[in-house]
């Protein structure tokens, strides 16, 4: 007799089928497993053994083959061991093969036989639901995988626990969606002090997500005003969490069971590497610009990441997607992230400073921003100077506007762009060329002051596109359906043409 058992495998966070298959034969007693299985899941029959032997129940003293179709796929993690054991215990007669058929199951065995957490709960409860079949997962994650909707959800916390239940002795409760957790309160914009220019392109950024560049001496108030971003931008949609979470979960980073409500907000170190920032590695893991999927990439002291990092954002800040090249796949991972970025003008972080500035001013500036490509640049929509804040605005108590005003105003933008664009694109930042044709055509005199701006900044059709994304958003804000041309005025104050140049038009 051969057993059959449904499991995954995942291709970024797309689910492949996988069906365990357990013969037990005649011969030399051997456990093997086969179907081009990586290190962790070949090691799932010592855990299998030892967690079958902590119930109560030996292996038999036979040949047990288990096969991982399709065997040309390869199989990745510590998810097989629960499928496995499930498979051995079919064979050995101790389950029907019944009460198994319309489940998929993963999770990783303890030596007591504990069911352990595991990485993509999510999109596997998601892909057992669209097929019609239950999922088998870990106790810690049934509140997850209930999310998935509608799926017949089993979370046994141990593998006796399981084989009780399918052999009528006790009963497992179907998992319910876990309840979201309390979040945290949002930073309040009103505690950043001066910065009235920064706060306004903070704004503007919220409302189109947009990209946005902040350059400013040491202690001007950058880092303080990225943080405020997550308390002025929406909400997740329905769909856009549920996307969000599956690239959480399959990253093994969904805690408490529950799906991601707020957007995300990721600030990796600089020393971050190349992998880790755009994914990759030995199992090509989602890297930090896929788990800021629908949020926002904060990037302090920009120039200090490694030139190859950032070059290797450039195309998922233009497509949304990653792509990561191995030799043995391709693997794709969302990557529609709103990068924030900061950094100093200089090496010393004191250019306008003469009393402060270093000995190698100003030449130190060009050599320190020229760190950032132009083609990087391009790709960043608002570009703002962040100047020392005032010793008097220090001293003053704070009178700023709260972040709760803003975020009105960037609901009410956003509404209007979810109107106009029915979901897609998803903001003014992801608008084509062709459409903003449509949407983003400046009046008379707007478009006489672009045009000018044009050929004197030396703007790219990118640069340009992004000038009207921007103007849009100023429009938006305003609640106004026309592009005037202070819309522009203000949309070419946010622009630079190459590090160290002037972006000011006459």
């Amino acid at each position: 007799m051969v057993a059959h058992i449904s499991t995954v495998a995942f291709s970024g966070i797309d689910v492949l089928p996988i069906e365990v298959q357990v013969a037990i034969s005649s011969g030399l007693p051997t456990f093997s497993v086969v179907g081009l299985p990586d290190k962790a899941v070949g090691e799932s029959r010592e855990r299998v053994r030892a967690a079958l032997n902590a119930i109560g129940l030996a292996l038999p003293a036979k040949r047990i083959t288990v096969n991982l179709a399709p065997a040309d796929v390869q199989k990745e993690g510590s998810h097989f061991d629960l499928p496995i054991a499930l498979g051995v215990l079919v064979a050995m007669g101790v389950v029907g093969v019944e009460e198994l058929g319309n489940y998929t199951a993963l999770g990783e065995l303890g030596l007591d036989g504990s069911i352990a957490a595991v990485a993509g709960v999510l999109p596997a409860a998601i892909a057992a639901n669209a097929n019609g079949r239950g999922l088998i997962c870990p106790g810690s994650q049934g509140g997850e995988a209930a999310w998935a909707g509608g799926a017949d959800v089993l979370a046994p916390q141990t593998l006796l626990q399981l084989i009780n239940h399918f052999k009528g002795v006790s009963v497992l409760s179907v998992a319910a969606p876990a309840a979201p957790r309390a979040d945290t309160p949002f930073l309040d914009l009103k505690d950043v002090k001066g910065q009235e220019t920064a706060k306004r392109a903070l704004e503007i950024a919220a409302a189109g997500g947009h990209n946005l560049l902040m350059i400013g001496p040491p202690g001007s108030g950058k880092s303080l005003l990225a943080s405020r971003l997550p308390g002025l931008l929406p909400p997740l949609s329905a769909t856009e969490a549920l996307e969000v979470s599956m690239i959480h979960s399959v990253a093994g980073q969904l805690e408490g069971g529950t799906i991601l409500r707020r957007r995300p907000f990721r600030d990796p170190h600089h020393s971050a590497s190349t992998p880790s920032l755009v994914g990759g590695g030995l199992k090509a893991r989602p890297g930090e610009i896929s788990l800021a999927h629908r949020g926002v990439l904060f990037l302090d002291e920009l120039p200090e990441f490694s030139r190859q990092s950032l070059e290797a954002m450039r195309q998922p800040l233009e497509t949304g997607r990653v792509l990561i090249a191995r030799a043995n796949a391709h693997v794709n991972y969302p990557a529609r992230f709103q990068l924030v970025a900061a950094m100093n003008p200089c090496r010393c972080g004191h250019l306008d400073d003469a009393q402060l500035a270093c000995g190698k001013a100003p030449k130190c500036a060009a050599d320190y921003q020229n760190r950032i490509s132009g083609p990087m640049f391009d790709r960043i929509d608002l570009h703002v100077d962040v100047p020392a804040v005032d010793p008097l605005d220090l001293s003053a108590p704070a009178s700023g506007e709260r972040s709760e005003s803003v975020a009105r105003r960037v609901a009410a933008a956003r509404a209007l762009q979810d109107a106009r664009y029915n979901g897609r694109p998803a903001c003014n930042a992801e608008a084509d060329g062709d459409l903003l044709e449509t949407i983003a055509a400046p009046d008379t005199d707007g478009r006489a002051l672009l045009t000018q701006a044009a050929e004197k900044m030396k703007l790219s059709a990118r640069g340009y596109h992004r000038i009207l994304r921007v103007a849009r958003t100023i429009a938006d804000l305003e609640q106004t359906e026309n592009i005037k041309r202070s819309h522009i005025a203000e949309a070419l104050s946010y622009r630079r043409v190459l590090p160290g140049r002037s972006t000011l038009v006459e």
